[in-house]
């Protein structure tokens, strides 16, 4: 297994980086192994920030290469970039910036995660969906699952702005956090309750009698990777689609867009592993 710590920092180092209001190892973890593997001279690091103003001035001001943009950012960053790719701009929400050269162009690569687990689980759809939450991660999973097909669906959502625009923009119905409309064939956690470190951290997003009718469960939040949702949805032996999925896959994407190089799917697996330990 590659060692991260053989990094050979210096001068030249292309920096790229994470912000997030309650950061994690994984994408420090998951770059810096691949940047070693793959011989790369780049260099990674996660902050905890509250500024996101400052944050894109500082990548600006240093020629940072890439930022990834975790909760509650997403949103709150687009004024302040240059540009939207198409998988950011359709959606309104950012996980990634690439700076090439001063000009900072945002993608959401969270999108396109989502987009290759339907096809990887081979997601119905015919399912009815019961997503919780409208945040910027929201907008991603309903919008991927939107346009790979799915009709009927229904945002649940103590916000009723944000819950109804995204119904709305989905075609599909809102309500706001009641457990008489968490019935669904497909549920899907895009809220913190069940992430580790939080105070919801043992918080269950959907009753246990919504996972005993569900087709499948999936849970977006990553740490740790076996949420309480989870937990629960394979102790009644609910298919899972897991946040450590989704965090692998739109991590490799912004690996890709930040070095222009695609590890193979070996050295992907590997970085994985490496990351959750």
């Amino acid at each position: 297994m590659t060692d991260a710590s053989k990094l050979d920092i210096n001068r030249g180092t292309t920096l790229c980086m994470s912000v997030s209001a309650r950061p994690s190892n994984f994408g420090t973890r998951f770059h810096n192994h691949l940047y070693v593997a793959l011989g790369l001279d780049f260099v990674y690091k996660a902050f905890g920030v509250q500024d996101i103003a400052g944050v894109v001035a500082g990548v600006r001001a240093l020629g940072v290469r890439g930022c990834a943009v975790s909760m509650p950012f997403k949103e709150a960053v687009i004024p302040l970039l240059d540009e939207l790719d198409a998988s950011a701009a359709a959606i309104g929400s950012v996980n990634t910036i690439v700076n090439t050269e001063g000009h900072l162009k945002a993608f959401n690569t969270d999108y396109t995660a989502i987009q290759l687990l339907i096809e990887r689980h081979a997601l119905n759809p015919d399912a009815r969906v019961v997503l919780r939450g409208s945040g910027g991660m929201g907008k991603a999973v309903a919008s991927a699952l939107r346009d790979a097909g799915f009709t009927r669906g229904v945002i649940v959502a103590r916000n009723e702005g944000a819950g109804r625009e995204l119904a709305e923009r989905c075609g599909w119905d809102w309500h706001p956090t009641t457990p008489d409309v968490q019935g669904g064939d497909l549920l899907v956690n895009v809220t913190p309750l069940g992430m580790a470190g939080g105070p919801d951290e043992h918080t269950l997003a959907f009753t246990p009698e919504a996972i005993a009718r569900a087709g499948t469960v999936f849970d977006v939040v990553a740490l740790p990777s076996e949420t309480p949702l989870i937990v629960e949805a394979r102790r009644q032996g609910r298919p899972v689609v897991t946040g450590l999925e989704v965090v692998a896959l739109q991590a490799l994407e912004q690996f890709v867009l930040y070095t222009g190089v695609r590890p193979t799917d070996e050295q992907v697996r590997s970085a994985v592993e490496f990351a959750r330990t």
